[in-house]
């Protein structure tokens, strides 16, 4: 049985209070249960107080076989502003500006040189998806297609090389379209004119869709996540051009993080998808899903703990 964890970006407190509420029990610095497994959904650094305990946890438990762990985009992210541009030796695959170094600061300030290199060399191993059969982890998007594309890059450049690394970073390359769905989400271009400020004050004119639902149901504006409240939007069918991912109710349930949800109740988004990222960087809470096996995912097997940051 599974017990699988959303985004924790650095936030070790809380995670130590998730897996003692979960019934994990600390040994000799490793935490394990007898009966269970924790899946973790990505998302370990970045933003928190406590980074190299994340890491520290999350890698042990990986390692002794208590954990498995997919990767997130800021884990992504990481390995891609530390690797060198291969024909521009000054610059990296992931650029230094402003907003990416702000991103990566709480990282870069708690980890030392050598913590560093352990961390990325670790972020290598990690896979972009699981499929248990009975379950799924991805970090944002479950789309065949896209995994099947980020599987054959990883056997022709090897998995998260810096050959790969670097098709994963170029635009208009497959490998950087697949990355971007299945890590960070799939969007939508807004009509002209219509934009929305994110939750770190960006303007942006794409937003993410309701990848799992079939858009046909949905205006421009409900196929927003989250919805948008813009009357004209609401009489706008999706676009044509958008590419979903619609995930089959028949199909195992699939576990995500990555979009900064904020709930009193964490809920599942249908009947066998749910998000596990209920904004703990934010205020929020960790939040976990207790899997029992169940086709139809239940409320009542969320467990969470609120962010440290609200007292």
């Amino acid at each position: 049985m599974y017990d699988i964890i959303g985004d924790i970006h650095g936030h070790a407190d809380e995670l130590v209070e998730l897996l003692h509420k979960l019934g994990y029990s600390e040994e000799s610095g490793e935490f394990r249960h007898a009966e269970r497994k924790v899946l973790f959904c990505g998302d370990f650094i970045d933003r928190g107080p406590r980074i190299r305990d994340t890491i520290n946890i999350v890698r042990a438990m990986c390692e002794t076989g208590t954990a498995s762990a997919v990767m997130g985009n800021h884990e992504l992210n990481a390995l891609a502003f530390h690797t060198t541009h291969p024909t521009k030796p000054d610059e990296f695959l992931r650029r230094h500006t402003e907003h990416n170094l702000k991103q990566h600061s709480a990282t870069l300030k708690q980890l030392d040189a050598a913590d560093l290199e352990a961390a990325l060399n670790w972020f290598r191993t990690l896979p972009v998806s699981l499929d248990l059969g009975s379950l799924r982890v991805v970090h944002a998007c479950w789309d065949d297609r896209d995994l099947r594309t980020l599987a054959d890059a990883s056997a022709q450049y090897g998995h998260m090389s810096a050959e790969f690394l670097f098709h994963a970073t170029q635009a208009g390359n497959p490998v950087l379209r697949a990355v971007e769905r299945s890590m960070k989400g799939p969007e939508m271009k807004l009509p002209e004119g219509s934009f929305l400020v994110d939750r770190e004050g960006a303007r942006r004119e794409r937003t993410r869709i309701r990848w799992y639902d079939p858009p046909e149901k949905h205006s421009l504006a409900s196929y927003s996540w989250p919805a948008m409240e813009d009357p004209t939007l609401a009489s706008l069918p999706v676009p044509a051009t958008v590419r979903p991912a619609v995930y089959a109710p028949t199909n195992p349930p699939v576990f995500i993080g990555h979009y900064w949800l904020f709930a009193d109740l964490p809920a599942p988004l249908a009947v066998n998808v749910a998000c596990l990222d209920y904004s703990v960087a934010k205020y929020g809470m960790l939040t976990a899903y207790r899997h029992h096996g169940e086709k139809i995912l239940r409320p009542d097997r969320f467990v969470t703990v609120p962010s440290r940051a609200r007292s």
